[in-house]
């Protein structure tokens, strides 16, 4: 007997930051008929594999540093504090394993029907899943369907052993941490990792093809961080050609397993783990969106419009799968938006306003969790010159260290400084762009980020009253 087909107002696969977005303000706020079909655990690469997993470890990092920060302030706390990675990692799993179970109850409080298994398109409002609990396939429709799968990160396909090194997923699974390990990459994730690594005591080693990571950023931001990593003992290979051969010379865990990592000049290289950094690919292969006429980008990204829109009528797309600004507040905002557009336009609970909803995908402020923390929102200074031209451009900047440093030796003020710069668009100085790099850049890029989205001039910097002792003050005080 063939498998009924259940049908609903809205389908979401994937259920992650912006499926579950979507899915949580069609369902619990317009109560649109809403199934989520998620393949794996529930809350995404954020969740699992990303945001949350890498900022508890980036505190557990910080706080090692702070140990060795509290020497200058009089505290007699020994070098080489112990600590136990492995139990970290255990209670930073069970945080993991908590919000799976979060995330879950919201969408059973909110009415959401949920279905774990791999979804395949079998006709434009028609898909087939295969179950995860091994009972078979289940059939649904909707006029309404978004492909939010988001991606996972990819290993060189031409280098013979790469398989023998791990990427940002895998990160996670270690749980004895290797002596030496290799970061091939030179984009936020790259960073990130090698500067928690480096700060616990692992010998890290970063391969970059150019001088400085973090190309995409302000010059400011590359040059800084770049050096400020090399002060603080990660060895960078800059301009390195990459690798031709990756050899397992021991297999093991932590310091037990040894790579050789051969370039393609012949030199060789030892370490204990290697992790990839090197992008990002859609999740998508299974889904075969091509079935309902969904066309991808070369790199196999799903085309949207400015309204989350493929070009097949019903089916949307959102998130990493699209290649759009792939964080996750993007991702939320995308959904909760197309979901408004759908469902809130003729609901009481919203209204015709909302009819045409959708992301501005403009000024979007972003974090590198990296050591110091990096805060950006906006253009860089030379995409503010592409656009308005050197002559309406004027950047106003500040690199000082912070108070935090007053008690430590002059070598260590050296190697830890804070930096901002503001980039100002024409006669109005209208603020397009803001990059801060130091301790505390994280949490103050939020607040400064609303005011650049809103427009805000130098001027209107200026008129606010510093508050002080900060950092931030900085920012208000600039010439």
């Amino acid at each position: 007997m063939a498998p009924t087909t259940k049908s609903y107002d809205f389908i979401v696969i994937g259920g992650g930051s912006g499926g579950s977005g979507a899915a949580r303000r069609a369902s619990g706020w317009y109560g649109a008929k809403t199934l989520l079909i998620e393949n794996g655990k529930s809350g995404g690469t954020c969740v699992n594999v990303g945001c949350i997993p890498k900022k508890l470890t980036w505190n557990f990092a910080s706080i090692a540093e702070t140990l060795k920060d509290g020497v200058y302030y009089s505290y007699d706390i020994p070098p080489n504090i112990s600590f136990n990675f492995a139990d970290f990692k255990k209670k930073r799993d069970a945080n993991v394993k908590n919000l799976n179970n979060v995330y879950e109850r919201n969408w059973n409080r909110e009415g959401i029907d949920l279905v774990h298994g791999i979804a395949t398109f079998k006709g434009e409002k028609e898909l087939e899943v295969r179950l995860q609990d091994g009972s078979g396939t289940a059939t649904f429709t909707a006029p309404h369907i978004l492909i939010a799968t988001g991606g996972h990160p990819t290993k060189p396909e031409d280098i013979p052993g790469s398989e023998h090194g791990i990427t940002s997923d895998g990160f996670f699974d270690i749980a004895e941490l290797p002596k030496k390990m290799a970061f091939v990459g030179a984009g936020y994730i790259a960073v990130e990792l090698a500067g928690v690594m480096n700060a616990i005591g692992v010998e890290c080693h970063m391969f970059l093809r150019n001088e400085t990571f973090l190309r995409h950023f302000d010059p400011m931001i590359q040059d800084t961080l770049t050096k400020r990593y090399e002060d603080a003992g990660i060895t960078i290979h800059k301009n390195h050609q990459g690798f031709k051969e990756v050899v397992s010379l021991k297999h093991g865990t932590g310091s037990e397993k040894l790579l050789k990592l051969i370039s393609h000049d012949g030199d060789a290289f030892e370490c204990n783990e290697l992790l990839w950094a090197i992008g990002r690919a859609p999740e998508i292969e299974e889904l075969q969106p091509a079935t309902a006429g969904v066309k991808l980008k070369p790199t196999g990204h799903v085309i949207v419009d400015e309204y989350q829109n493929t070009n097949i009528s019903g089916i949307y797309a959102l998130g990493d799968v699209t290649g759009q600004a792939e964080l996750t507040p993007v991702a939320i905002a995308a959904g909760r938006a197309l979901a408004n557009r759908l469902f809130g336009s003729t609901h009481p609970r919203g209204g015709p306003h909302l009819a045409h909803a959708k992301l501005d995908y403009a000024n979007i402020p972003t974090v590198v969790f990296a050591h110091p923390e990096v805060g950006t929102v906006g253009l860089t200074e030379p995409q503010a010159v592409a656009r308005f031209g050197a002559d309406a451009v004027k950047t106003y900047h500040t690199k000082f260290t912070a108070m935090y440093y007053d008690f430590h030796p002059a070598d260590e003020k050296a190697r830890n400084p804070t930096e901002y710069k503001l980039v100002c668009e024409g006669p109005e100085e209208r603020i397009v762009g803001m990059h801060v790099l130091g301790v505390g850049s994280s949490e103050m890029m939020q607040g400064f980020a609303v005011a650049v989205k809103m427009g805000a001039r130098k001027r209107d910097f200026d008129a606010c009253v510093a508050i002080h002792p900060t950092s931030a003050e900085e920012v208000v005080t600039m010439r």
